[in-house]
């Protein structure tokens, strides 16, 4: 595929990453190190495990610190020595946003103000992770990114998780008009694959592993709602090439597939490809979670965006996400 001439060479050789011992986090200090740069994690490991960068534990170019951001001794001094941060901390999943609302707001809203505070001294570029969540309850067919926001009502716990998202992303973008900070904001959507937990609610890899038990698949509602799922590697491609990008500071950008399927299609899916003798089975939403839990009927992305700033698109098919996701999970 054509890479468009704005996109230059790399130009950080330090990179931190918060969040770095997370799913998606653990997948691009792989490939940091890969590309030749050092790269340091700051993670407390409340979501993350130290077992995602097994991998890249013996990297002489890695090195991790257990730490919130903001309880980190050495944040000033790191991000100061940084060319390039990428902020991936953040509380996560369905099941933590309705169990623990005060958890979600303070982590969401406090590592993130004291991350873009450190950064903005010497002006280090800074990525940060957003979420499709942030659209809310709107019922447009294809999100874009300068499209309005329909939040739901504070009564509903579920709603603190992408407010508090919002609120980051209109925090970054305040530093970036204030202070002359480079940002970029990535939305991520539904991304999925090899180390991803469904300890906190996350879709696929709960129905992977009750289809290898031959459990039920338990789809919450009616199944009928979609969503449309991104293969962590072209996630992680996405964020590299949006870093690297110069035309993409200040902006807004969604990162995903655009393959769309229904919940209950889904795990008819991975009962399929795993061989597996489970069932399906569609459970309310008020024995799943809270009473008056409110669920989105769609949500896919539009990325041309991303497309015609960066030159990449995420493409890989579902029924290969669901087959690697297995084989590596």
């Amino acid at each position: 595929m054509h890479t468009p001439s704005s996109i230059l060479p790399p130009p950080f050789s330090h990179c931190v990453v918060t969040g770095g011992a997370g799913f998606i986090g653990s997948h691009l200090v792989e490939r940091l190190l890969a590309d030749g740069h050092r790269v340091t994690v700051i993670d407390d490991l409340s979501t993350g495990r130290r077992e995602n960068l097994a991998a890249a534990a013996a990297h002489p170019g890695l090195r991790f610190i257990e730490s919130t951001v903001s309880g980190c001794a050495e944040l000033d001094e790191l991000v100061a020595g940084a060319d390039q941060v990428f902020h991936l901390a953040a509380a996560v999943g369905v099941e933590l946003v309705v169990r623990a609302p005060i958890r979600v707001i303070e982590t969401n809203l406090g590592e993130t103000q004291a991350l873009l505070a450190a950064a903005a001294v010497r002006r280090t570029p800074v990525l940060l992770a957003s979420t499709s969540e942030v659209y809310g309850k709107s019922a447009k067919a294809e999100f874009a990114e300068e499209d309005d926001l329909l939040i739901g009502p504070p009564t509903h716990a579920r709603w603190s998780y992408a407010c508090s998202k919002l609120m980051d992303e209109f925090l970054a973008l305040a530093f970036a008009q204030e202070r002359g900070l480079p940002v970029v904001i990535a939305r991520l959507f539904n991304t999925v694959g090899p180390r991803q937990t469904g300890r906190y609610g996350m879709v696929l890899p709960r129905f992977i592993a009750a289809a290898r038990r031959g459990e039920p698949l338990r789809v919450f509602g009616d199944g009928q709602q979609t969503r449309c799922f991104g293969f962590v590697n072209d996630t992680v491609e996405a964020l590299v090439r949006l870093a690297r990008t110069p035309a993409a500071r200040g902006e807004v950008f969604n990162v995903g597939g655009t393959e769309e399927v229904t919940i209950e299609d889904l795990a008819r899916r991975v009962i399929a490809l795993l061989g597996s003798a489970s069932t399906v089975q569609l459970v309310p939403y008020h024995e799943a979670y809270a009473p008056g839990f409110e669920d989105m009927r769609r949500r896919r992305p539009a990325v041309g965006k991303l497309e015609r700033v960066t030159g990449f698109l995420p493409a890989t098919p579902l029924d290969e996400i669901i087959r690697r996701t297995a084989a590596e999970g």
